[in-house]
């Protein structure tokens, strides 16, 4: 399976149950935001469905190269708007490969290089889908140019959460959720 894009280290579906629901209505979603260096993209989007999840949704994000520190610009913009900023910090996405990592129900890409990469196996096989978004850190030379995207991706990201927490969940199986995730990234 691609990773968004690419390609999975790995595959085996014999745990899966297509016709299965994947989530119960009462049950807390694990998201999964990924990106190349977890630094602004994938940081944004974690905070935000944590903001934004109404205690549905917990959210994690993590990179396949991670900077090793978060984008100082998208943590400003990120308390500007209100949002906690204390448990935000750039890690692996081998953190969530692990068997005792959280098991995720959603896994999605925020940028093409994520996208396009040979993925870590996902314990759970959890649902994937690709909401590309520019990336600021390639204008952090112009720092006017470079809080304009931050906050054009924050815009981006706060839309596509919020047709994300509108989603049936409960009521989707795993490849409608795929279908539905992916179709928020196409119409907005």
């Amino acid at each position: 399976m691609l990773c968004a894009g690419g390609r999975n280290r790995q595959r085996d579906d014999s745990s899966r149950s297509e016709g299965a629901l994947l989530l119960v209505n009462e049950r807390v979603y694990n998201v999964l935001f990924l990106c190349t260096g977890n630094s602004a993209r994938s940081i944004i989007a974690d905070a935000l469905l944590n903001a934004r999840g109404e205690a549905r949704f917990r959210a994690f994000s993590a990179g396949s190269h991670p900077a090793g520190a978060v984008n100082p610009l998208v943590l400003a913009v990120l308390r500007d708007k209100g949002l906690a900023t204390e448990s935000l910090h750039s890690k692996s996405w081998d953190e969530f490969a692990t068997p005792d990592a959280p098991q995720m129900e959603l896994v999605i890409t925020v940028c093409d290089q994520a996208a396009g990469g040979t993925c870590p196996i996902w314990p759970g096989h959890p649902a994937m889908a690709h909401w590309p978004a520019p990336d600021p850190a390639a204008w952090m030379h112009q720092p006017d140019q470079a809080r304009k995207l931050v906050d054009v991706v924050f815009e981006l990201m706060e839309r596509r959460i919020a047709r994300l927490t509108s989603l049936p969940l409960g009521t989707l199986d795993a490849p409608a959720l795929q279908r539905e995730v992916r179709a928020i990234a196409a119409s907005t």
